[in-house]
């Protein structure tokens, strides 16, 4: 597709942000089952479920602008998620590795929450309000889970990683 106008810019944005929830949401069981801390398994199982709902408030999206909900390979998250495997794959020590986890989780949300963001404003800008109050609640919860993975990162993992 070429783009053309912000509306064109959106939409393959939306397109784009589709796919990369789809793919978390069979990349998140990987990550919460190589997780050895229990708060850090139950936070990734939680954001499994936030983020099936976050593909079906961007198939809502795609009706507020008359679109058929369509995903476009988002090379941004293939390479990310490509990269949290390796690391992830590679660290044999419990602590450590978790530690990765989280610095992976939260490489992920930090891509959600720029994206999300970023829609948020198209949004209004163009006039698409109903879309802009679901993108919000949704940057919301990224941004949430993002705060999440912080704290567990400033509690045990990090501390017991470093000695």
């Amino acid at each position: 597709m070429t783009i053309k106008t912000l509306d064109d810019l959106f939409h393959e944005t939306v397109k784009d942000l589709y796919y990369a929830e789809k793919k978390l949401v069979k990349s998140l069981p990987k990550m919460a089952k190589k997780a050895t801390a229990p708060d850090l398994r139950e936070a990734i199982e939680h954001h499994l479920e936030q983020t099936k709902v976050h593909v079906s408030r961007l198939e809502e999206v795609f009706s507020f602008i008359d679109k058929k909900p369509v995903a476009k390979k988002c090379e941004a998250i293939e390479g990310l998620l490509t990269e949290a495997d390796e690391v992830i794959g590679e660290i044999e020590d419990t602590v450590v590795r978790d530690t990765g986890i989280i610095s992976s989780a939260q490489t992920v949300e930090h891509y959600e929450i720029a994206r999300y963001r970023t829609l948020v404003s198209w949004a209004h800008i163009l006039g698409h309000t109903d879309a802009a109050d679901v993108l919000d609640t949704t940057l919301q919860e990224e941004i949430a889970a993002d705060e999440k993975m912080a704290s567990l990162a400033e509690d045990t993992p990090m501390q017991q990683a470093a000695e």
